[in-house]
C-alpha cells in the first residue's frame, strides 16, 4: 500500500440519509425529518433508515436507539449526550484534566446557602441545562442577583469570572477543526455570543487554542461541536461546548457550510 493511498480518505458510500434538517441543503443527502413515532415514516423511508450504512443527525430522540442497535451515526451518541448539559460537560472536563474555569454545582437550598463561601463576587451563574446562544448566562454582582438566580435555577451552576472581552470559537467536525474565529463582546457586555450582540473577528486564532479544541473533542468523543476557549493570564481554558452552534461564523468567512459538509461526507471524513 503506497503513501499516496494512505493519505487519501476512503470515500463514503451512499445513499446518505439524515433525519434532522442540518443537511437539508446538501443535494446528495436525503433528509427525512424527525418523526416522533418511527411508524410515522413511510415504508420506503423506514427501509432507507434500516439500510443506510450511517444515519446523519438522527436527533436526540433516535441517537441512543441507533447506537443501541449498532447503527453508525453522525454526530456521535456522545455528542448528543452532552448537548446543552453544562453539568456533564464540567464533570468530564474535571475528570480528564481539560483546563476549565473553576466551577462548582450546588444542589438544594442548603448547598446554595454556602455559594459565597466558595466564590467571591462577581462570578458567572448559568442555567445548568437546556440553554444556548448565550441565554441563561448571568454576571452575579450582588446578593439580590444571586437570590434571584437561585430561585430560578436548580441546581446552581457557578463559575469563576474571568475578565475577558473576547473568546475563540473552534468548530470541530469529524476529527479536526474546520473553522475558528474570535468572538468579541459588545461594549459594556460580558457575553461574546453573536446572538447577544457579540462581533465575529476573523483575525488569526492561536494554534494553541485550536489544538486544545481538537484535543477536547477527541477526549470527550464529540465529533460535531463548537468549543469556546478563552485566554487568561497566558493560559487557555475551555469554557463550554456547543453542539447547536450557529453558522454565522462560516457565512462571515465565506464558507459554504452545506458544500463543506457534503464534501466531508463524500470523502468519508464524517
Amino acid at each position: 500500500m503506497n503513501a499516496a493511498h494512505l493519505d487519501t480518505p476512503a470515500r463514503s458510500c451512499g445513499p446518505w440519509v439524515a433525519l434532522e434538517r442540518r443537511l437539508r441543503k446538501c443535494p446528495q443527502v436525503t433528509t427525512l425529518g424527525v418523526r416522533p413515532n418511527f411508524a410515522d415514516y413511510s415504508a420506503r423511508e423506514r427501509e432507507l433508515i434500516r439500510q443506510a450504512a450511517k444515519i446523519y443527525y438522527p436527533s436526540a430522540l433516535y441517537a441512543d436507539l441507533m447506537d443501541t442497535l449498532g447503527k453508525r451515526i453522525f454526530p456521535s451518541y456522545h455528542t448528543y449526550k452532552f448537548c446543552q448539559d453544562k453539568i456533564k460537560q464540567t464533570a468530564i472536563f474535571q475528570i480528564t484534566g481539560i483546563p476549565h474555569p473553576r466551577t462548582r454545582i450546588f444542589f438544594g437550598r442548603r448547598q446554595k446557602a454556602v455559594i459565597l463561601d466558595a466564590f467571591k463576587m462577581p462570578f458567572i451563574a448559568k442555567a445548568p441545562r437546556g440553554s444556548a446562544l448565550g441565554q441563561g448566562v448571568y454576571l452575579v454582582r450582588t446578593q439580590e442577583e444571586l437570590d434571584l438566580y437561585c430561585l430560578a435555577f436548580s441546581p446552581a451552576y457557578i463559575q469563576e469570572y474571568l475578565p475577558i472581552d473576547r473568546d475563540i470559537r473552534v468548530v470541530v467536525i469529524g476529527s479536526k477543526a474546520v473553522h475558528a474565529y474570535w468572538r468579541i463582546a459588545p461594549a459594556g457586555g460580558f457575553r461574546t455570543n453573536v446572538a447577544q450582540g457579540g462581533r465575529i473577528d476573523l483575525a488569526p486564532v492561536p494554534r494553541e487554542a485550536v489544538a486544545l479544541a481538537e484535543q477536547t473533542a477527541h477526549t470527550c468523543r464529540w465529533d460535531d461541536v463548537g468549543i469556546d476557549i478563552c485566554e487568561h493570564k497566558g493560559s487557555y481554558f475551555v469554557l463550554e461546548a456547543n453542539m447547536k452552534y450557529g453558522r454565522e461564523g462560516f457565512r462571515k468567512a465565506g464558507i459554504d457550510y452545506a458544500k463543506m459538509m457534503e464534501r466531508l461526507i463524500l470523502n468519508g471524513e464524517i
